[in-house]
């Protein structure tokens, strides 16, 4: 799949996951476009040095922390863009699952429909 592909699937579920959950608001289309290409930046570049760094903790729960470095994330990604909010560490942690969940399936159906080469 190509990247543009992978971002309507994650706009979708950036759409779906504020639907869901009242502690996600996201003003519009344009936001959500924005939110996914923010978060997929900061999980690209950002989130491998965190994870490096709390590597010892992230053993130590089993890789749990991992939920922990997602929810901080997208928390920060709420503070640096206008007309996305996000209520509490709890809400960014459900919707880091729901987000996660969403684009899964979507990627699947996807991938299902394609011949192989």
């Amino acid at each position: 799949m190509n990247i543009f592909a992978y971002l309507v699937i994650n706009t979708f579920a950036i759409a779906v996951a504020a639907y869901i959950l009242p502690g996600i608001r996201v003003d519009g289309l344009f936001t959500a476009i924005v939110v996914a290409v923010v978060l997929g930046t900061i999980n690209a570049f950002i989130k491998p040095i965190l994870v490096f760094l709390t590597l010892p903790i992230t053993i130590v729960t089993l890789g749990l922390f991992i939920f922990v470095i997602n929810a901080a994330l997208v928390m920060f990604a709420g503070y640096i863009i206008p007309g996305f909010q996000v209520d509490g560490f709890l809400w960014a942690l459900l919707f880091s699952l729901v987000i996660s969940l969403v684009s899964w399936f979507l990627s699947q159906l996807a991938l299902s429909g394609q011949q192989p080469t």
